[in-house]
């Protein structure tokens, strides 16, 4: 297993833009090397994608799921995918991304878009259940914290679109989030979800 901290996924990140599993991956392909690392993100155009963020997104499209299958729930899901071009916005494979990514908000029922999107309140909320939970654990109070942040961890990964690992692993093996920024390193474009709605009769 290579070797690298927390702090060498912070630096990497800050240095390159990538995002935090994208930092993570490049220093184990590299054995936890950051020179090393950096090259690995600029060859496969995730550093180039994370400077690309800040482009304007004025093209898109949108995605669509939908089922009214006689004994199931009701069910719709429109998701809008921004790229910064008509061209890309209206490819094949931008819009099947696009489609996917509605179908899996059906699936999975994402709250927020990404983490800098759940309310502070909500957080908090969770982060205190959480320590509570440790406490009737029999936890000890020294490493509450600890549990605290990584359990934290997985209240995002089950709520939050982008962190949640797509569902269809046959069509892709990883998070939204990366099947968004693998589109966009691959268009050379800024892309993104903007916004989702989901609505439903009959799920109980």
């Amino acid at each position: 297993m290579a070797d690298f901290s927390a702090k060498d996924v912070q630096t990497l990140r800050q240095s390159t833009g990538a995002g935090m599993m994208d930092a993570k991956k490049a220093l184990t392909e590299t054995n936890g090397d950051m020179s090393k690392a950096a090259d690995y993100l600029r060859e496969t155009g995730i550093a180039a994608a994370a400077k690309r963020s800040d482009r304007d997104q004025g093209e898109g499209a949108v995605g669509v799921y939908m089922h009214n299958q006689a004994g199931r729930p009701v069910l719709g899901v429109l998701i809008a995918l921004a790229s910064e071009t008509d061209f890309v916005a209206k490819s094949d494979e931008f819009n099947i991304i696009a489609n996917d990514i509605a179908m899996h908000c059906a699936a999975a029922s994402p709250r927020w878009i990404t983490r800098d999107g759940v309310p502070e309140a909500d957080v908090v909320k969770e982060k205190e259940l959480i320590a509570a939970q440790a406490r009737n654990e029999g936890k000890p109070d020294e490493i509450i914290e600890k549990i605290v942040a990584g359990r934290i961890n997985s209240f995002y990964k089950d709520n939050v679109l982008l962190d949640q690992v797509f569902v269809r692993s046959e069509r892709f093996e990883g998070t939204v989030g990366e099947m968004v920024r693998e589109l966009a390193v691959k268009m050379g474009e800024n892309i993104s979800v903007v916004s989702m709605a989901r609505v439903s009769i009959g799920e109980g």
